[in-house]
């Protein structure tokens, strides 16, 4: 039995940020219900894909039930505040105030149930000149410092993340705070309200490394002013591979695997400290010795003296190559209506339990008639509802 087995999720989440917590959720064991109007929820609009679902809604929605219902309706927030009653954990991504003034935020939940986790996703936070706007990702990579960490090293000028970071680090912090909440139920037999902002969950993620200059207060420094000035991506004969040295050890066995045993004995690199005082001419003496391998003699050459090293893969080779086949990293399965889906493999992989990602996406409404039905409501109330287009059917 997977761990979160037993639990149900009501996610009104939409975009990334919510539904990916969703899914991990989901993939350890939840029951996890998607609530989407009746247009469907924004993602699932975007075009293409198979199906008719967007290959971005099926990663962030697989393994979900969905009940399609218009919570304009009076009728169809009853059937919410109903659904509280059998729910532990409530995901939603509104803009702050917006459930409230729907009747079916934390106080009305918590009204229904005492016990249930209540997590509210935002992009600032509850309060502050920023909560009321609309957010998307870059907006959160602006304001974290994020596109300062990846400026161009030589021109300075600031650059976006080529992947919704933002969403997915809020994603995890979500999930993991699911977790927290349900155990702390567990002692104490009472759900609470969980706040995650997407600002915060970047600033904590960055702070241990890119704002490790600002920790101590009397010693701030200009956390620019030891960074590198390249990637560690260098180029060989016929590709690129990355390396890198921390320890003493490691230094010495790049330099026999380069033939630049000379290096060993330069005043410039005779320490960590020196080494790092000389970053460039460092990288430089590196990049000119890996330059003269191919990638495969390099890595035979870097792995022989353990120095940490791989190639530089494009996310077309990451499908075959050996390391992921051989940790079953991603998973390829026959899906009815989608044919052969692809989908990463968990991070977290639970002694004794599958780790199987074969369940699809739902259909708009799917599962409408089946959420309700485990209700009680009757077939004739149900039918009235479908009717009366409050909730909507696939």
């Amino acid at each position: 039995m997977r761990p979160l087995a037993g639990f149900r999720v009501l996610d009104f989440t939409s975009m990334v940020s919510g539904p990916f917590a969703g899914a991990i959720l989901a993939e350890q064991g939840a029951d996890v219900i998607k609530v989407e109007p009746p247009t469907g929820e924004q993602m699932r609009r975007a075009g293409g894909g198979q199906n008719g679902i967007p290959a971005g809604f099926y990663s962030c929605n697989r393994g979900k039930r969905s009940l399609c219902i218009d919570l304009k309706s009076p009728e169809g927030v009853e059937v919410i505040l109903d659904l509280f009653e059998v729910t532990d954990v409530v995901l939603q991504n509104f803009r702050p105030g917006v459930v409230d003034r729907m009747g079916i935020g934390f106080d009305a939940a918590k009204a229904r149930n005492r016990k249930i986790v209540y997590v509210s996703i935002s992009g600032f936070g509850p309060a502050g000149p920023y909560a009321h706007q609309r957010v998307y990702d870059p907006v959160i990579q602006a304001l974290s410092g994020a596109t300062d960490i990846q400026a161009d090293r030589i021109s300075d000028e600031p650059a976006m993340m080529r992947t919704v970071v933002a969403d997915k680090v809020t994603s995890l912090t979500a999930a993991q705070a699911v977790s927290s909440a349900l155990l702390q139920r567990e002692r104490t037999g009472e759900g609470q309200s969980v706040d995650v902002s997407m600002l915060d969950a970047m600033l904590a993620f960055f702070w241990p490394g890119a704002m490790a200059s600002f920790t101590y207060a009397e010693k701030e420094s200009d956390p620019k002013a030891n960074v590198w000035s390249r990637d560690l991506i260098f180029a060989t004969r016929d590709g690129y591979i990355t390396a890198g040295t921390i320890s003493q050890s490691e230094w010495q066995g790049l330099c026999r695997a380069l033939d630049r045993e000379y290096l060993l004995d330069d005043p410039r690199f005779k320490t960590p400290q020196e080494r790092a005082r000389h970053p460039e001419e460092r990288l430089q003496e590196m990049a000119d010795g890996i330059k003269q391998f191919t990638s495969e003699e390099a890595l035979a050459r870097l792995d022989a003296n353990q120095v940490p090293s791989a190639p530089i893969l494009s996310r077309a080779d990451l499908l075959g190559h050996e390391q992921l086949t051989a940790n079953g990293s991603v998973q390829f399965h026959e899906i009815e209506g989608f044919g052969e889906v692809r989908q990463a493999t968990p991070g977290a992989r639970f002694e004794n339990l599958p780790t199987v990602v074969d369940a699809p996406a739902p259909q708009l409404g799917e599962h409408t008639v089946e959420i309700l039905g485990a209700l009680d409501y009757s077939r004739e109330r149900v039918a009235a509802l479908i009717d009366r287009g409050i909730v909507i059917t696939n």
